[in-house]
């Protein structure tokens, strides 16, 4: 690999350097660091903050892969089609009309696949900090878990208009939590726990096969009251999300409880089954926000959505090759040509249909590439792997990302940096965890 032969030369003029500098020796003690605090500033920090903080992770890295002898670079299959996506993205921006707004969409991009590449370099030396890095994780779910229960008792205000309310009696109406991420959102807030709430879960059946038991009761407790302020926060998206991270661990636990413990596995499905509709039977707010989702162009959130989805297909028609260019500014700027008057929109509330707008047909080909290759890796690893720690976080990182992408088909917050930065951190674990290509 060309790339390889490059970074050998790199690394033998920057051997010395490497081998007398204490810093670049304990560099990967600061890219953790770094790493920790991408997560922890997500939970109060604006965008640029984030970024700011992901961008030193990356610059560490590529100083560590330049200076460090003998790392070497290797995609696996998943990956290819992902680097296929970003080169895309590249010809996308060469060919926007609008080249200054599609190039401040593209840095957010390059941010975000260079963080994921960094998450990866960082993983393959340091695999057993892997349980340390969903920890935190998990402590900054729960602690929005926390923050967003203490919210509905206090009954705080909408600060846009989250819901419609035009048809619904007054204890129909739902106090709609939102934590404390910035720019306060429920629905940002519901897909942070989408693709949070699977380490939770993860954390805790990690623990229990440590024999950590009370440490496994304290992650379950996380993940039950994070489950719970889920549906506080009124995300019909991430109701959807939550049903695939559900279906997901009955099919994973199936795997070890099927055979042996049948009848504890079936009374488990069944009280979680009873739980849920119960509480769509009792919970009035709760019961309408889920049948809103039913109530198509009678729900006036429903409608706007599908004058968004028909306004994008249109611009998909007429940028089919290469797209717009990428970012919310750029699509805004576009869509405006194709919008219903009064409907403006940021995106076009869906993953897929964003990015063929952005960046073409080919360019959501090479996605879809990558997901479906990522899921099946993984799934085969479960099926055929006897470790049982590694097929607990594999299930974990994957049941996130297919939760992540059914809540995305109906939602535009996967491209907030709360989102995307943990779910590239999930893709790099499994990258990491999946030891070879299952092929079949």
């Amino acid at each position: 690999m060309m790339f390889n032969g490059i970074l050998k030369f790199t690394q033998s003029k920057t051997k010395f350097l490497y081998e007398n500098s204490l810093f670049l020796q304990n560099i990967d003690k600061f890219i953790f660091l770094s790493i920790i605090f991408v997560f922890l500033s997500s939970t109060c920090m604006s965008s640029d903050v984030i970024g700011f903080v992901a961008l030193i992770t990356i610059f560490l890295t590529f100083v560590k892969i330049l200076t460090k002898p003998d790392i070497t670079v290797r995609a696996k299959s998943f990956e290819l089609w992902l680097l296929a996506y970003f080169m895309l993205v590249i010809v996308s921006l060469a060919g926007s009309t609008l080249f200054h707004l599609s190039l401040k969409g593209f840095f957010k991009t390059f941010t975000y696949m260079a963080f994921y590449f960094s998450m990866v370099q960082y993983l393959k030396e340091n695999k057993s900090k892997i349980p340390y890095i969903l920890g935190t994780i998990g402590l900054c779910i729960s602690f929005e878990a926390v923050v967003g229960f203490l919210q509905n008792f206090a009954h705080v205000e909408e600060i846009s208009t989250w819901q419609d309310v035009s048809s619904l009696n007054p204890e129909e109406v739902m106090t709609r939590v939102y934590g404390t991420l910035k720019p306060y959102n429920p629905n940002l807030l519901g897909g942070y726990f989408v693709v949070g709430i699977p380490a939770l879960y993860g954390l805790a059946a990690y623990s229990l096969a440590d024999k950590k038991f009370n440490v496994s009761l304290a992650w379950i407790i996380c993940a039950l009251l994070s489950t719970v302020t889920l549906f506080l926060t009124g995300c019909r998206g991430s109701y959807m999300g939550m049903m695939v991270i559900m279906l997901g661990i009955f099919a994973v636990s199936a795997k070890y409880l099927w055979q042996n413990y049948k009848q504890i596995y079936l009374s488990i499905v069944a009280a979680v089954v009873v739980f849920a509709t119960a509480a769509l039977m009792f919970v009035s707010s709760l019961r309408a926000r889920v049948l809103s989702i039913f109530a198509m162009r009678q729900d006036s959130s429903n409608s706007f959505r599908f004058n968004v989805y028909n306004s994008s297909i249109e611009m998909f028609k007429d940028n089919w090759l290469l797209g717009i260019g990428v970012g919310n500014q750029n699509f805004r700027e576009i869509y405006g040509l194709y919008m219903k008057t009064g409907f403006d929109a940021l995106s076009a509330y869906n993953i897929f249909l964003e990015i063929a707008v952005e960046s073409g047909i080919f360019a959501l080909i090479a996605f879809l590439g990558f997901l479906i290759t990522l899921i099946k890796n993984s799934v085969q690893f479960i099926l055929k792997s006897e470790d049982m720690k590694n097929v607990i976080l594999v299930s974990a990182c994957v049941i996130s990302v297919c939760a992540v992408c059914v809540h995305g088909m109906v939602d535009t917050v996967f491209f907030r940096p709360q989102i995307q930065f943990v779910f590239w951190t999930l893709v790099a674990i499994l990258s990491t965890t999946l030891k070879k290509d299952y092929q079949g």
